[in-house]
């Protein structure tokens, strides 16, 4: 069996948050730009992925950028006549013709790993090993402006089972303290409670700003500093009492090579488009498995079909489903708080979300059906689909 067909689908996906502040005060879109991938076969059998939400700031990548990646390099180059079940070789060689780009490679890896699974008739958490356990806990990424209006959502947010409460930092720090002061005395001592601060503070603000919010037991501080601030993040866990997390810091394998050896943080946030795709963060995880460092799996705001293959890996290595998750795109995008209410989503059967929990898709390869209907009306205006063909 060979690939013999690159599909291309540049699409924009609405959603319910467009001019909410959230990263760094970045105002969310009204639409968010992904992309879905198809790889066709010779014997008909057909795997897909879509890259999740584009962001320049976060992952240095475009919809435009991941497009031109795979149609003028991966799939001329590395995909068209190859195999599709030698993953790790596929893999291997995308990361010798290209640096960096690990979106677009997690975006062909996420397909791959879809089309293996339905060529052998088994979920894509069987060729990772098999399932460890059949749900993953979750916690919820909340915003706001005010004290009261993140104290509502928090409240919110737990009443419907999820198992800790993150807020996004206002970046202004003496308005982040004050919000964390009246989330903790609503929420009470028992709830983890964390901040993800998207790098966004000096190193003095970010002492004055944990300093300020010791009394509140968090239980994390995620990115204080800038992403290439790793001695800084290493001097300022020697002076705090609270954990330090690092997000965009930890990338590459030296990255994690480095906040580990500089002792720069506590623990690791994990996202597959910044590993490069399920291989690469599984060679992710075991650096933090020796390194004893718990993992948290973060998302893109996006559908169903970008939150599957982020499901399979939860559920099945055995490190990262020690811990509570943030895997829930899907609840973002659609803002909900189960799967129940999800409307009009680009995977006809979305992964299932239930009372805080995150249930893996079942069936063969990411287990989630196209809405090819909604995929359509989706595509990028003034965009086309892009094909790429085995001459």
């Amino acid at each position: 069996m060979k690939i013999n067909r690159v599909e291309l689908i540049p699409i924009s996906i609405p959603t319910k948050h467009g001019g909410t502040k959230m990263m760094r005060g970045i105002a969310m879109p009204a639409f968010t730009e992904s992309l879905v991938l198809k790889l066709h076969t010779d014997e008909g059998v057909m795997g897909f992925s879509e890259c999740g939400d584009t962001s320049s700031w976060y992952q240095g990548e475009t919809q435009s950028s991941i497009m031109t990646m795979i149609r003028d390099f991966f799939a001329p180059k590395i995909l068209l006549g190859e195999d599709p079940t030698k993953i790790e070789k596929i893999v291997g060689l995308m990361d010798t013709i290209a640096r960096d780009n690990n979106q677009a490679k997690a975006t062909v890896d996420f397909a791959l790993h879809d089309l293996v699974g339905k060529i052998l008739g088994v979920p894509v958490s069987t060729l990772l090993g098999g399932k460890t356990i059949d749900r993953i806990p979750l916690g919820l990424v909340i915003m706001g402006a005010t004290p009261q209006a993140a104290v509502d959502k928090a409240l919110k947010v737990l009443k419907a089972g999820f198992h800790f409460v993150k807020f996004k930092s206002t970046t202004v720090v003496k308005d982040d303290i004050a919000i964390v002061a009246e989330l903790r005395a609503a929420v009470g001592d028992d709830v983890e409670l964390f901040v993800d601060v998207n790098g966004a503070w000096t190193y003095d603000q970010a002492l004055v700003a944990i300093r300020g919010m010791e009394k509140c037991n968090l239980s994390k501080i995620e990115q204080p500093l800038p992403e290439w601030d790793i001695e800084g993040m290493a001097r300022l866990r020697g002076k705090v009492s609270m954990p330090i997390y690092a997000d965009e810091s930890a990338r590459e394998l030296h990255h994690l090579h480095d906040i580990i050896t500089k002792r720069a943080a506590d623990g690791l946030m994990l996202k597959l488009q910044k590993a490069g795709g399920l291989l690469k963060a599984q060679r992710w995880l075991t650096m933090a498995r020796l390194a004893n460092m718990p993992v948290i799996c973060g998302c893109m705001a996006s559908t169903g079909v970008e939150a599957s293959p982020a499901a399979h890996l939860l559920a099945a290595n055995e490190w990262i489903s020690r811990f509570p998750q943030e895997n829930a795109g899907p609840l973002h995008l659609h803002q909900c708080l189960n799967s129940r209410d999800i409307k009009d989503d680009l995977a006809l059967n979305p992964p299932r979300y239930e009372d805080g929990f995150l249930y893996p898709p079942e069936g063969p390869g990411l287990g989630v059906d196209l809405n090819e209907e909604l995929l359509q009306r989706w595509i990028t205006p003034g965009k086309k689909i892009q094909v790429i063909e085995a001459r």
